[in-house]
């Protein structure tokens, strides 16, 4: 019998489902039978993109950003007992699953309960250190203690400079085992003609996504050339409007979104880790509007500026005249490492 893997992005934003998906195409590749396992609009996604396979839904940690970022850190800390209760049923849901569907191992994109002691488990992040200002060393050591109770860690990036992640997927005297995989994305690149000016791809926890929404829409009405606009928000059915200049999407799947980069000439973005690496592999100009309160995506629009990748500006900050500064920066390039993952799969031949 082919051998099953559960597969359990965090449902934070949908970039957690989203660079799951090459690993399960991968999955299905090497003959393994993947089972879909998290909640909200992580899990509409997959489901959406595997319509064919095994899907399980997972308790919610119930992440929410606040409408001011300067209070995230305390929101998150107040929130603290909440997800511990979150982790704890999510360990709960686990050992009901092992019971029924047998399965042989557990790809966990930073969802801390997803991880057994009677078979292979492995936690997916690119953060070996956790930013959180001036308690980055707590975060750091807290993460790192979580990650030391699976058997594998898999970090999505490149294992030598100059990084994507930059220090965040490095890790000094690590206590268990770290593979890069390098940079996961869905997408391929094409060479194709233009269609769109801009394409506006928004993602991340409500409410900051429909505040960044409402910014963008606004301004970019009075932008003169073709906007292509995702929002981000899983639905039902997909939908399509025009205002003015402005075609807008409530999400995309796979196909269509990678189509959409491909002809658009510049993508307006936040800062998250995944949206870099897709950006990455489609050797795409960016520009970033890093989410309010969220040191990572700060650290990340930062670095992508150092490297003359991208340029970026606070939400707060925001107007077409800093789309002016764009041409300045290279854009991205793509760098040949991809993981071999029926060498990393072996890891689940053990149980």
């Amino acid at each position: 019998m082919k051998q099953k893997i559960l597969i359990a992005p965090l449902n934070w934003g949908l970039g957690h489902a989203t660079r799951c998906i090459p690993i399960i195409r991968s999955l299905l590749i090497c003959n393994y039978t993947p089972i879909l396992a998290s909640d909200g609009a992580a899990l509409a996604l997959l489901k959406k993109e595997f319509p064919e396979l095994e899907a399980i839904e997972l308790p919610s940690y119930n992440i929410t950003y606040t409408k001011n970022g300067n209070f995230l850190k305390l929101k998150l800390l107040l929130d603290g007992p909440k997800i511990i209760k979150a982790i704890s049923a999510e360990k709960r849901a686990l050992e009901t699953i092992v019971k029924t569907h047998h399965i042989d191992g557990i790809i966990s994109d930073n969802r801390f309960g997803m991880y057994h002691k009677g078979f292979p488990s492995v936690f997916i992040t690119h953060q070996l250190q956790v930013l959180s200002g001036t308690t980055t060393w707590l975060s750091t050591r807290l993460h790192q203690r979580i990650i030391k109770k699976f058997d594998a860690c898999w970090v999505p990036d490149y294992n030598d400079a100059p990084q994507l992640s930059g220090i965040m997927g490095q890790a000094k005297n690590a206590i268990f085992k770290i593979h890069y995989l390098g940079p996961l994305s869905r997408f391929e690149k094409q060479v194709i003609p233009y269609e769109f000016d801009v394409m506006v791809l928004l993602s991340g926890p409500e409410p900051q996504r429909e505040i960044l929404e409402t910014i963008l829409l606004t301004a970019f009405e009075k932008y003169n050339g073709k906007v292509l606009f995702v929002r981000g928000v899983v639905e039902s059915e997909q939908t399509c409007r025009t205002i003015k200049n402005i075609t807008i999407y409530n999400y995309m799947t796979t196909p269509m979104l990678e189509h959409s980069l491909n002809v658009s000439k510049l993508i307006v973005a936040r800062s998250g880790y995944t949206t870099i690496m897709d950006l990455a592999k489609l050797e795409k100009k960016a520009f970033f509007i890093p989410t309010p309160g969220q040191p990572e995506q700060m650290y990340l629009a930062q670095l992508m500026l150092q490297h003359n990748y991208a340029a970026f500006c606070r939400q707060e900050e925001f107007t077409l005249d800093k789309l002016g500064i764009v041409d300045r920066y290279a854009g991205f390039k793509s760098r040949d490492d991809t993981a071999n993952f029926a060498e990393l799969f072996r890891l689940f031949e053990r149980k």
